[in-house]
């Protein structure tokens, strides 16, 4: 195991960090546990002693010893955050590379609850290399503590992680930086900020321990990140609160969007509803899935069943209707993607970030998808089939299927002249295969399943094995994140069901275990309201990018489909992330009117920053708030798609 290096910077002083000694700090390490490579990591108990009084950063570092090493710090970075890819684009995250181009640098350091699991890894040459230790300490009897599971005491101070191109190695810290950029989000990056309320402060003759878990494990590749996060989970995991039960939520939430947010003229539910007091603002935000339309409409007719709500139940059966009957475009044989003032185009809300225009495959296989879904639905629950539905899906995965390239990959963007692919390099196109995987299950068409087989296997190695998964949201510019791999889970599954084969459980379980590296797994401790007032907990939360830095409920929506790999697979691991996920997605919403500082019972918007990311909501008195003040169906729609599989086993 290498040896770690200690530095430290003090505040006041230049940029650069010095050996502890110049900064009137010395440390005693020491190793325990057991050194065989099988094992695969040891603990340092590091005790750092203060000479005099110390106001700073100390940084920990471990050389990875890889000539060209992929980092991973959960949330953050994966791999070099596509850092060889252009950086001239709208959405900006970190990115790595050799030479620091804006957002590029060789190296990044961050404050520790902007990851989802207190660790910084790295991967190459068939190793696994890294370190893990806890996100924040604690003041208890007067003294700096490191925080654990069960611990008192009161927060003293956020740690933080890092990485280095140049060195060759991971970061964690006492106190933290952001830098060399802080994202408040893809628009904002602040440059390095002096050190001031971010340093960890010891007294004359004080001393504080921490302890790290350094990995080094054979990894055959990227996937072996796992291992390490099993053990950092097992560590460092907080069950979040228990607020209540499935059911109730569900009928607090889609009562609420039924009640508040639908636009009988619109055929469609309102993207946001705002409370003004004596009337509500409505922002309709019109698009036929994601942010809007069957992302929220086939959710709700879900709950209609269990809440056994008539009035519910047709709004929902309107949407979808509408957008069966009305959106497919006659030239390209796909939906249009977005309705106004009775004009169905491709220009949704995105349009003008979209490089490439035409019919994006993340709406158009979502759309058929959700479609499929409510179909199976109604003729399961409610005895009812509708044949037009299922004609709309037959007639769009016609064209689809004919757009997949010689990989197996769908288009990102398909033309809205012809239906042919005219952009690729993306995961969104899974959702085309995760479609037509439905399909195929559910009539029993089998003409498609070679070729669906064949776009499964290809998305895997080129994504999933890679723990790298971009082009899901058209919002982020092809960066990294967590919702485009959910269509992926989502045709595995299917294809699972049709074909018992196991080997796609394995790799639906490699997907899991990608989105699960988003999912807190601790509850940190958020600093400003309403999210530090109300209790929320942020584990069991998928942060949702590294460009977009708040948790949004989109994960919750692949409740159902953990459950399903359980039933084949028994996975403690699994099975506790989807307990994490199910309580989260309980105690998100108002329980009661303004619990969040806004709206009435059942309302919820997509936004929790958990971070000091996307910081962007204002209270009247002008201070920063920790969530949107709006209600949005589609946010509401994530949980009760996962939540209705709750109840439903």
């Amino acid at each position: 195991m290498t040896e770690l290096i200690l530095t430290a910077r003090v505040k006041g002083a230049p940029e650069a960090y010095d050996p502890l000694e110049m900064n009137g700090l010395r440390a005693e390490v020491e190793w325990t546990g057991r050194t065989e490579a099988e094992a695969g990591s040891r603990e340092a108990a590091i005790t750092i002693a203060a000479d005099e009084a110390f106001e700073g950063v100390i940084r920990i570092a471990l050389p990875v010893g890889m000539a060209a090493p992929r980092f991973f710090l959960p949330g953050f970075i994966y791999g070099t955050n596509r850092g060889e890819a252009p950086l001239m684009v709208r959405s900006n995250c970190p990115r790595l590379r050799g030479e620091t181009a804006f957002p590029a640098s060789p190296w990044w350091m961050t404050r520790s609850d902007r990851l989802s699991h207190s660790c910084a890894l790295a991967w190459g040459g068939g190793r696994l290399a890294g370190l893990a230790a806890t996100p924040y300490f604690l003041r208890r009897d007067g003294a700096q503590a490191a925080w654990e599971p069960g611990a008192q005491g009161e927060f003293s101070q956020y740690a933080g992680f890092g990485c280095s191109l140049e060195s060759g190695e991971v970061w964690y810290t006492l106190g933290y930086e952001n830098a060399p950029w802080l994202f408040v989000d893809s628009h904002d990056a602040r440059p390095r900020a002096p050190l001031g309320g971010n340093c960890f402060a010891l007294e004359k003759g004080e001393r504080v321990t921490v302890r790290l878990r350094c990995f080094d494990m054979p990894a055959e590749d990227e996937r072996g990140l796992h291992d390490a996060l099993k053990w950092v989970y097992g560590k460092y995991h907080e069950s979040p609160r228990r607020c209540c039960d499935p059911l109730e939520a569900m009928r607090d939430m889609a009562g609420a969007v039924s009640r508040d947010a639908w636009l009988p003229e619109n055929h469609n539910y309102s993207g946001f509803v705002f409370d003004r007091g004596d009337h509500y603002e409505y922002r309709p935000l019109p698009s036929i899935t994601w942010t809007n339309g069957l992302s929220a409409a086939v959710p709700m007719l879900m709950s209609a069943h269990w809440l056994g709500d008539g009035t519910m139940r047709a709004q929902a059966l309107d949407c979808i209707g509408h957008i069966v009957a009305h959106s497919i475009n006659g030239r390209s044989g796909l939906p249009f993607l977005s309705e106004q003032d009775g004009a169905w185009s491709n220009r949704g809300w995105w349009y003008d970030i979209q490089r490439t225009p035409g019919h994006a495959a993340y709406l158009v296989g979502q759309a058929v998808y959700y479609v499929l879904k409510a179909y199976d639905w109604e003729a399961r629950k409610e005895g009812v089939r509708h044949r037009d539905w299922l004609d709309f899906a037959k007639r769009v995965i016609e064209r689809t299927e004919r757009g997949r390239n010689a990989d197996g990959e769908y288009p990102y963007i398909f033309s809205q002249d012809t239906g042919a692919g005219l952009e690729y390099d993306s995961l969104s196109g899974a959702w085309c295969l995760a479609a037509a995987a439905l399909y195929c299950r559910l009539t029993g068409e089998r003409a498609y399943l070679p070729g669906l087989l064949e776009s499964e296997r290809w998305y895997h190695g080129a994504f999933i094995r890679r723990q790298e998964c971009y082009g899901g949201p058209l919002d982020i510019d092809k960066n990294i994140d967590s919702e485009g791999v959910l269509a992926y889970i989502r045709a595995a599954r299917h294809l699972h069901e049709i074909t018992g084969d196991e080997a796609l459980l394995l790799r639906m379980r490699d997907a899991l275990y990608y989105e699960f590296t988003f999912k807190f797994c601790y509850n940190s401790p958020v600093k400003v309201p309403p999210l530090s007032t109300v209790g929320w907990s942020s584990c069991g939360g998928s942060i949702t990018s590294v460009t977009n830095p708040h948790i949004h409920p989109m994960s919750s929506s692949v409740m159902d489909e953990m459950a399903y790999y359980l039933r084949f697979r028994p996975d403690a691991y699994v099975q506790s992330r989807l307990e994490d996920t199910r309580l989260w997605s309980c105690q998100c919403h108002n329980t009661f009117d303004g619990e969040y500082g806004y709206g009435k019972k059942g309302w919820m918007s997509e936004r929790f920053c958990h971070s000091e990311g996307l910081l962007k909501e204002r209270w009247p008195d002008g201070s920063p708030a920790s969530t949107w003040f709006a209600l949005m169906p589609w946010a509401c729609g994530s949980l009760l798609e996962g939540l209705a599989a709750c109840v439903d086993r």
